[in-house]
């Protein structure tokens, strides 16, 4: 009697100090998946791109890394988003107005927002200082030597409205918000199809169309929106007048692109033609199912109908995976649907897979 007595104390004292079966159930699924990120984030730290270390290619990169800091039982991915922002003294690129030169600050940012450090985000201060004092002009017009100076292309809103809206949320200034929720419904007043609920590439696209003769809706250009908008919606305030807005075009998008994931999963480099472009597409799809798992996490997007499409989505994006860490079938840079060579990959690319992995982790609890 006395031994079953203490068994069964021993037993309830492991159940009380020990996690519960469900918890260290999800941290026994959680384990395998953040070991795939940690072996895809370390090749990409031991193949270092050539691409500008300021520039929206890594800085694309960059976001991915910070998401997996916070998951990540190492301090690795932390400290060499450090290294890079110490070495690069903290500036963004060098082009004052151009959006890509200014999706480094969203790693400086969230690094600012853990160590407090004045010198984090001292220079992203000065070059919106002077935004807002010379604000650019309302041509959209993807043309001329300053079509970049504007948000005029859709990969922007990725890049830059993520910015503003963390610097103002870490700042106070209700300038910097004002900012971005202006100029992103002028661009998307420009480019997003109301009828389709898609965002062309930039203005030379509105008449192009495809070998099916549909709208030409490249998926990545797509997947930079979606991520903005996710981004932007992480630190946009609850109770902001333009939050419901910015909420519906989240829904309309993610209620169109779930009809144009394909079976095995992806969403091609063309969404409303993927036959002529049947190659897997990695970039566009992690953009895809980081921002629809995101909804689904947060109360967006009804679980039933989306779960599905993202478990599947991150499926497919696993297949992508090479044994030594490397992800293969990224589409290179460019502004519209392409063929490519399966092996190629790019920083973006791998900064989409690990937000995604990032968002299925929280799945999981």
């Amino acid at each position: 009697m006395m031994r079953s007595q203490l068994s069964r104390l021993a037993l309830g004292s492991a159940l009380l100090f020990a996690p519960s079966a469900c918890f260290a159930a999800n941290l026994l699924e959680r384990a395998p998946l953040v070991a795939q990120m940690e072996r895809v984030a370390d090749w990409q730290l031991a193949h270092p791109s050539a691409r500008p270390v300021d520039g929206w290619v890594q800085g694309a990169g960059y976001t991915g890394f910070m998401a997996l800091a916070e998951l990540s039982a190492s301090p690795r991915f932390h400290d060499a988003m450090m290294k890079m922002g110490a070495a690069n003294q903290w500036k963004p690129g060098s082009r004052v107005a151009h959006a890509d030169d200014h999706c480094v600050a969203q790693t400086y940012l969230a690094l600012y927002a853990q160590h407090r450090d004045p010198a984090m985000i001292g220079p992203i201060v000065a070059r919106f200082d002077d935004l807002l004092a010379h604000p650019m002009d309302d041509n959209l017009e993807f043309s001329g030597p300053r079509k970049n100076d504007r948000w005029a292309w859709c990969d922007a809103l990725y890049m830059a409205p993520p910015v503003w809206t963390r610097l103002a949320a870490l700042t106070g200034k209700t300038a910097y918000l004002d900012y971005m929720v202006e100029h992103w419904w002028k661009t998307s007043g420009y480019l997003y199809d109301q009828e389709e609920h898609l965002y062309y590439r930039d203005s030379t696209y509105f008449a192009k169309r495809e070998a099916n003769g549909k709208k030409v809706f490249w998926s990545r250009g797509n997947g930079w929106v979606m991520g903005g908008l996710v981004r932007v919606l992480e630190h946009l305030p609850a109770n902001h007048p333009a939050r419901a807005r910015f909420e519906q075009q989240f829904r309309e998008m993610a209620k169109v692109l779930i009809t144009a994931q394909q079976a095995d999963g992806f969403w091609h480099a063309s969404l409303l033609d993927p036959a002529s472009f049947p190659a897997k597409e990695a970039s566009g799809t992690g953009f895809f199912c980081y921002a629809l798992a995101w909804g689904v996490n947060h109360g967006l997007l009804d679980r039933a109908t989306y779960l599905p499409p993202v478990r599947q989505a991150w499926a497919a994006l696993g297949t992508c995976v090479q044994p030594d860490g490397k992800l293969h079938h990224v589409q290179p840079i460019g502004a519209d649907p392409k063929k490519f060579d399966e092996t190629a990959t790019e920083p973006y690319g791998v900064g989409a897979f690990l937000l995604a992995g990032c968002e299925m982790s929280r799945l999981q609890q």
